[in-house]
């Protein structure tokens, strides 16, 4: 469905292979197969930004095929991979929105922390959109990989706010306040290249990264 709800997933490539950064949805398999063909190196491992259905809907399909690649997600998000929605006591207590997978069989092998190194990539905690989302941080580049804690789909957006050419990332987002929170976490982190879920990568993002929190702080303050 790449006209009505484009997914993206990445591969970042390391020496000894290629890190698939989200699985997005279940027909995806073989196009992310045959992708990595193309490039010529293996997947060697799957990093997951969050546990929502459009980034580990072909999870289950990828492990059947590739059953000793490990899958790495956020401590916290891994309980949503098994479709557990409850909430710590020091959270808000928002309802935590989005498709969270209700059949997925697959299990992450490494559990991720804030600021944990995988290959090139630096692990960043941005909960918000869901309480365990990750970013990931090439160190080689300053690439980001956000997951859904922006959107560039339908124009620029913190997580939560509606844009509304492509509403989806908004109303699949757990709680506003804490997603813009870890927008201005982001924005510190300087990157050269912003790569989210949805819509086009997008290089030299500071400018509108600062105008998607501006707008944001405007509309929580509006209520």
């Amino acid at each position: 469905m790449p006209r009505l709800f484009p997914v993206n997933c990445y591969f970042v490539e390391e020496e000894d292979g290629l890190t698939l950064i989200d699985a997005a949805l279940p027909y995806s398999v073989k196009g992310i197969i045959n992708a990595a063909k193309k490039i010529g190196k293996p997947i060697t491992r799957i990093i997951l930004t969050h546990a929502h259905g459009d980034h580990v809907g072909a999870l289950d399909g990828l492990k059947a095929i590739l059953p000793h690649v490990p899958v790495h997600i956020s401590e916290r998000d891994a309980r949503l991979m098994a479709g557990d929605l409850s909430l710590n006591e020091d959270e808000p207590q928002t309802s935590i929105r989005g498709g969270v997978p209700k059949s997925l069989k697959t299990r992450p092998d490494i559990l991720l922390k804030d600021g944990e190194r995988v290959g090139s990539l630096i692990a960043t905690s941005v909960p918000g959109h869901t309480p365990g989302s990750m970013a990931f941080l090439d160190t080689r580049n300053h690439s980001l990989i956000a997951g859904d804690s922006f959107q560039i789909r339908g124009g620029i957006a913190v997580a939560g706010q509606i844009r509304p050419w492509f509403p989806f990332p908004a109303l699949g987002t757990w709680n506003k306040q804490i997603a813009l929170e870890s927008a201005r976490k982001i924005r510190d982190l300087n990157p050269a290249l912003l790569a989210v879920g949805h819509g086009n990568m997008l290089k030299n993002p500071i400018e509108l990264i600062d105008k998607a929190i501006a707008d944001a702080q405007r509309n929580i303050e509006k209520g």
